[in-house]
């Protein structure tokens, strides 16, 4: 089945970096987009990234725009996201996406923590 491992979260001071990882398997990750969201504990999901299967065209949210980036290993069958000059408002859990056969599949997350 469908699987969805991130990592790389952790605590990080303001204007930091941390770079996440999302490990798939049990599809054939190439042939899909996937995509990162958010979300603080309280308050909805929030969408960050997303890529195209073969990496070719990435979209951000504004919020991220310039300090995160996404890219993919197809041969790894990993998704990361570069966060850099990271912010308070950044703290929040991390989750990768992806769509197959019409059904979206989350990861259990990692924790990312902003703070000085």
């Amino acid at each position: 089945q469908v699987r969805l491992v991130e990592s790389g979260g952790g605590l990080a001071q303001p204007g930091g970096s941390l770079r996440l990882s999302c490990a798939a398997s049990g599809f054939s990750f190439s042939n899909y987009a996937m995509t990162w969201a958010r979300q603080v504990p309280g308050k909805g999901p929030e969408w960050l990234s997303g890529i195209l299967s073969d990496g070719s065209d990435t979209v951000y949210a504004e919020s991220v725009k310039g300090r995160f980036t996404i890219s993919r290993d197809n041969a790894r069958a990993t998704v990361y996201l570069q966060m850099n000059s990271l912010k308070l408002e950044d703290t929040a859990d991390y989750y990768c996406q992806t769509t197959w056969r019409s059904l979206n599949y989350w990861g259990r997350g990692t924790q990312v923590t902003v703070s000085s």
